[in-house]
């Protein structure tokens, strides 16, 4: 983070999105050979722990060298959305590709990639997998149209999207698990049709990798914190047992000084009566 940013700007949470967009910058440097294979891993590492944009700032703050083409811009600011988080991902356009085909063979569509307003896809003894968790739209709703002929094809969709089945199966089928979830507000609508002949089409939910990284890191930091805190609470146990025993055993040695000085009293009295005598 720039000394001039905004005051109290570094404490805010940091996004998904803002953790790969540094990963990306991260990815770039090491195959620009900015950074060793073992530099990369330690700074990948403390990208996916970040919490905050403080945390983030230094991981990129020396890329790239002096002279050389800088890498993609980090930008750690975040901007006014009006519609929510979902706006920044539905950016219009005609999308990165319309179609598919895989037959007795397959296909993917994933990663970072803009889903078109409509897709159209078919596999004849093959296999597809459509995944839109990092996906952009090209509009508030898609249209997915399948046609599966003794194969199938996988769509995985992110939280909060909402999924609307419409296909018909004749000796195969259509998921139907994820029909009726309400999305986000606005969330994009993703609408599955077409048609499956001794085949399917499947739909899920998932987070992303990085999403699900993050909640693994997050178990392991409470994980530890609740050991901590337990090793804090056997410690004060311990305190207060070792004190409790050296209270007892200091009444004890007061009483038998006590008893020792007590019982003098009538022996002297004895014998200065058997002196007496």
């Amino acid at each position: 983070m720039t000394d001039d940013a905004a005051p109290g700007l570094p404490e805010l949470r940091a996004s998904d999105a803002d953790r790969e967009r540094v990963a990306e910058v991260l990815r770039d440097a090491l195959a620009e050979g900015r950074l060793d294979m073992s530099e990369f891993e330690e700074r990948l590492e403390e990208t996916y722990k970040a919490r905050t944009y403080g945390e983030l700032a230094p991981i990129t703050r020396d890329l790239p060298v002096a002279g050389v083409t800088p890498p993609p811009v980090v930008s750690l600011h975040k901007e006014p959305i009006e519609e929510g988080s979902w706006a920044g991902r539905i950016v219009g356009g005609e999308g990165s590709s319309t179609w598919a085909v895989a037959v007795l063979s397959g296909f993917q569509r994933r990663g970072r990639w803009t889903a078109p307003r409509r897709f159209n896809c078919f596999a004849f003894w093959g296999g597809g997998e459509i995944d839109l968790r990092e996906a952009n739209f090209a509009a508030g709703e898609i249209e997915i149209n399948c046609v599966a002929i003794m194969g199938g094809v996988q769509i995985t969709v992110p939280p909060g999207v909402e999924v609307v089945v419409r296909g018909i199966g004749v000796m195969g089928g259509f998921d139907q698990r994820e029909t009726g979830v309400p999305g986000e507000p606005g969330a994009p609508r993703v609408v599955v049709g077409g048609f499956a002949f001794w085949g399917g089409v499947g739909i899920e939910r998932k987070k992303t990798r990085a999403a699900r990284r993050q909640e693994k890191l997050d178990r392991k930091a409470a994980k530890r914190e609740l050991r901590s805190s337990s090793r804090d609470d056997e410690w004060e146990t311990h305190r207060r047992i070792l004190e409790g025993h050296k209270d007892l055993l200091h009444g004890h040695g007061l009483g038998h000084g006590g008893g020792h000085g007590a019982g003098s009293g009538p022996r002297e009295e004895q014998r200065e009566r058997r002196y007496e005598d």
